[in-house]
């Protein structure tokens, strides 16, 4: 079935993935990506958005956005983040993006080991897909590229921490930083580098 060359039974594959979990300030940000049939991308650079450069990353992200049948993009915010915990707040996130592509996928692949709840009896798993899968490559580019902006963005709201530097990821900088200028509305309290600067300050 899925081999058959009509195109009127193509399979539409969705690519899932997430940026920010191991961050402990701002949200998570997850994308979903239906790449258009006979996509040249992998040969652009289409790979894991970790191995990327910032630069390159956004290069292909311009690519996707071009070439792509369909893309979305959910967020799971700080304060969903400290209530329900970061894997459920990302897979929340997923569910977002999902729900949001037009047309809609006929299979979901999702990176990691645990999918979202949505309305889809053909949702897969896949342990390094961001790295074997190209849809979810681009998915994992666009999650990448999207939150890294929106670091950027909250570095100008709350500036002396560095966020556009480290992401809000806990670098040393990062940590110092929390500890002179204390706790932000961004960060995310649930997590041990956080409480222990709340009960610090």
């Amino acid at each position: 079935m899925e081999q058959c060359a009509n195109r009127s039974t193509i399979i539409l594959q969705a690519g899932v993935d997430e940026a920010g979990r191991g961050s402990i300030a701002g949200p998570v940000v997850a994308a979903a990506v239906i790449l258009s049939e006979g996509h040249k991308l992998i040969e652009q650079g289409l790979m894991d958005s970790k191995v990327l450069s910032p630069r390159k990353r956004e290069q292909v992200y311009v690519a996707i956005m071009k070439k792509s049948l369909a893309w979305a993009v959910g967020v799971g915010s700080v304060d969903e983040i400290d209530q329900i915990n970061i894997l459920q707040a990302s897979l929340h996130a997923m569910q977002r993006a999902i729900i949001l592509l037009n047309p809609a996928p006929q299979r979901i692949l999702v990176d990691g080991l645990h999918c979202p709840d949505c309305d889809h009896k053909n949702v897969q798993a896949i342990v390094s897909g961001d790295a074997t899968v190209a849809e979810i490559s681009a998915a994992s580019i666009i999650a990448k590229v999207v939150r890294d902006w929106l670091m950027e963005t909250l570095d100008h709201r709350y500036p002396g921490y560095g966020f556009a530097q480290h992401k809000g990821y806990p670098t040393a900088l990062h940590r110092q930083q929390l500890a002179t200028l204390g706790v932000t509305p961004i960060h995310r309290r649930s997590f041990s580098p956080v409480r222990r600067y709340l009960y610090d300050n």
